[in-house]
């Protein structure tokens, strides 16, 4: 059970809309037993380094080559009020002989780990039953750099009701199916002994963290069984790595998935409801990856802890979760105005999503998207999915470095955004480009591209340009 509200941002994200007349949408879909994986975020040194080896371990981690910061257990222990509080009971590795004001930041980190494994508060009871389930949140830092957390929840072993434990891993890397076979070795060996689980750590700790398309393989012991190869290959399309499409399409139809698209494209505030922590967190993460090479640069919480419900109250953009038993609370808070809930599910009734994008370019998404197969793999589905919306961007705005002046100074260049929008022949094309230039991703974006040297540029993105007006060439001299 999936509903998606969305609105327009107030006039701060220089949308056209006022604080009064924003739309409001809401989806309601089924969605069953979906049982998503995935797992990441940062590292930290080991219990056993040497100083001397400190520095030179602390600048792999930062340059992006371990595989994690810290694994930690999170479980639910009853307060002398009888309620159940989520506390880490376990950290690998542990951090030793740091200032007072790393100390306070670490205990920040830690504290907000819990609040994201359980954000359903303290509103436990013992189970004899649970099904364990995966999903990843995000943490953002001060200066907007941000730190991936992947969790399993699962009932720890043992005889009787007892409350559910989660695991939750800590990186900057970005690799949602890589981390969750982590987790299932991680499992595996916590079902032996929590004793296994140090070894597997401490040697995943070690390997490097494999470039695109490459595979790393990591011994560990297992009593037994003895000594394993386990193999974790990271997918060739780096930038797809943390994202699962397979559950955005099970939870809408090809023209929902659009109109959400157009949506965060133009920086609307949209809260994700399901029932699923796994489902949200693998639906927003899609929903961000759509929006390719552009980056969400406001407010994004795949999971939100009921003990920040408020932040749907926020007036500026926002991507976010909700667990489908906080819904009365987002539906009372989201507008003073209390706008009336529109289904995405019947075009006559929508708000405005259906006429933001020029309906030429979202017919050629939907027609794209059409090649899907029904049970596809998450690589076919991420290569659809891809050639369906990157060239969105490519005819849209792929114009860009053209309109981009340098001197021989060495200055950074200046995007000269009028006559970038007034080059652009179709008027409904242009009438959009002319919006998106005000979103806070393509101004991110673009300054970005001011401060780069004219060499060429490198990427996926730049290469289907390049391939796109090739193709425009060609046509036009058949043409004369």
């Amino acid at each position: 059970d999936v509903r998606i509200l969305t609105k327009t941002a107030p006039s701060s994200s220089k949308l056209a809309y006022t604080f009064q007349h924003r739309s409001v949408i809401k989806l309601l879909l089924t969605h069953d037993n979906v049982v998503a994986a995935g797992v990441k975020e940062p590292c930290q040194e080991s219990l056993d380094s040497a100083p001397a080896d400190t520095t030179a371990r602390e600048q792999r981690y930062m340059s992006g080559q371990y595989f994690f910061e810290y694994l930690v257990v999170v479980s639910l222990k009853k307060s002398k009020e009888g309620a159940y509080e989520p506390q880490i009971t376990y950290q690998f590795p542990k951090r030793d002989g740091m200032v007072r004001f790393q100390r306070e930041e670490e205990e920040k980190t830690l504290k907000a780990i819990t609040l994201f494994c359980f954000p359903e508060g303290i509103s436990w009871a013992p189970l004899t039953e649970y099904h364990s389930e995966t999903f990843s949140f995000v943490l953002t830092e001060i200066d907007g750099s941000r730190r991936n957390g992947y969790c399993r929840r699962l009932l720890p072993h043992g005889n009787g009701a007892r409350p559910p434990e989660a695991f939750c891993i800590i990186s900057r890397l970005a690799c949602f199916g890589l981390f969750s076979k982590i987790f299932d070795e991680v499992e595996k060996r916590h079902q032996i002994s929590m004793a296994m689980i140090y070894p597997f750590m401490q040697s995943l700790r070690e390997a490097a963290f494999p470039a695109p398309g490459n595979t790393v393989k990591i011994k560990s012991f297992i009593p037994d069984k003895g000594t394993e190869i386990i193999s974790l290959t990271r997918p060739l399309d780096s930038w797809l790595e943390h994202v699962d499409f397979r559950t955005l399409f099970r939870c809408l139809t090809n023209e929902e998935v659009v109109l959400v698209f157009a949506a965060a494209v133009m920086e609307r505030r949209i809260v994700f409801i399901a029932v699923e922590l796994s489902t949200l967190s693998q639906v927003i993460h899609a929903v961000a990856a759509l929006l390719y090479p552009f980056t969400w640069q406001h407010t994004f919480i795949s999971i939100v802890p009921e003990i920040l419900i408020d932040v749907v109250m926020a007036p500026t953009p926002y991507l976010l979760g909700v667990q489908k038993r906080l819904m009365e609370q987002v539906t009372d808070q989201t507008d003073v105005s209390s706008p009336t809930p529109i289904s995405l599910g019947h075009p006559d009734h929508i708000g405005d999503e259906n006429s933001l994008l020029p309906p030429k370019l979202q017919d050629e998404i939907l027609q794209a998207l059409r090649n899907r197969k029904e049970k596809a793999t998450v690589e076919e589905l991420n290569r659809v999915v891809s050639e369906a919306f990157l060239p969105f961007f490519v005819k849209t705005v792929g114009h860009f470095a053209l309109y981009v002046t340098r001197n021989s100074s060495g200055q950074p260049g200046v995007f000269q955004s009028r006559a970038f929008y007034k080059a652009i022949k179709s008027k409904t094309t242009r009438h959009f480009v002319k919006k998106f230039l005000q979103t806070q991703m393509f101004d991110l974006f673009i300054q970005e591209v001011e401060q780069q040297p004219a060499s060429p540029q490198q990427g996926i993105f730049h290469k289907k340009i390049v391939e796109y007006q090739e193709q425009k060439r060609k046509e036009k001299a058949k043409r004369h």
